[in-house]
């Protein structure tokens, strides 16, 4: 029981500040908060992703980029440009590294107002933090594993981004249903996301990218995110952006 719930909050923690903090924040800019919810939320992406932590500033450029050019020969990750499921997510993960580590030059306008903290991301992404956040799941699997079809969640553990990565960058472009004739690929995986957290809507969102919401367009299209949002709101925690944005490709383009 113990591992099950430890995979469960791996599952849906990780997720949460993946889509919470980094895709909506860090990307779009769906909504603002203090520099102290800044900190903290920087803070508990390394705790609940662990040894697999994303940078806000890598992550958020690089989606950006995504939507500037989704499936075109220029798109981090396309399943119309990548052989096969690992193909593109190897592409993704070393385009990432450059990014994040500024080896690769970027243009202006996918990062501007993007946030960065140097300092804490070259601790959270060093090789000791990524070790011994693994090391300590292993610790935990030692103690509470009690049959041996358990360990296979190990894996998963130590691999959670990028298996989330996967489901909506390759199954999200290529199976599910759409809402809205975009210039690309991207579906709604799933009719009611209980999975992923909202990020299963994913034609809504390449639609309307700067909307905090991406559910809401039929009935049983229900964002949990968004709902925590949505009280994270009230109480003041976060501001929403009212005046919302539709995102397509030209978004990102420069001003004139």
């Amino acid at each position: 029981m113990e591992i099950l719930i430890f995979m469960l909050v791996m599952w849906y923690g990780g997720l949460f500040f993946q889509t919470f903090f980094l895709h909506r924040y860090s990307a779009h800019q769906s909504f603002t908060m203090s520099r102290f919810g800044e900190k903290l939320c920087y803070f508990l992406t390394w705790v609940f992703q662990g040894s697999n932590y994303l940078s806000a500033y890598g992550y958020g450029v690089m989606h950006r980029m995504h939507h500037a050019y989704a499936d075109t020969e220029k798109d981090v990750h396309s399943p119309k440009y990548d052989g096969n499921l690992f193909a593109m997510m190897w592409r993704t993960k070393t385009t990432y590294s450059a990014i994040t580590s500024k080896k690769m030059e970027v243009e202006d306008r996918f990062t501007r107002d993007v946030p960065e903290w140097p300092a804490f991301d070259r601790f959270a992404r060093s090789w000791v933090s990524r070790l011994l956040w693994g090391t300590a799941y292993f610790a935990f699997f030692f103690t509470f594993a009690t049959a041996w079809w358990q360990w296979i969640f190990l894996p998963m553990a130590w691999m959670m981004a990028p298996i989330h990565g996967a489901i909506i960058n390759w199954f999200a472009h290529v199976y599910g249903y759409v809402n809205f004739k975009v210039g690309d690929t991207s579906k709604n995986f799933l009719p009611f996301d209980f999975l992923m957290m909202g990020e299963s809507y994913h034609n809504n969102h390449h639609k309307h990218g700067n909307r905090a919401n991406f559910g809401g367009v039929r009935w049983h299209e229900i964002d949990p995110t968004y709902l925590i949002m949505w009280v994270m709101d009230k109480l003041g925690m976060i501001h929403i952006k009212k005046l919302e944005v539709s995102v397509k490709r030209e978004s990102f383009k420069k001003a004139a």
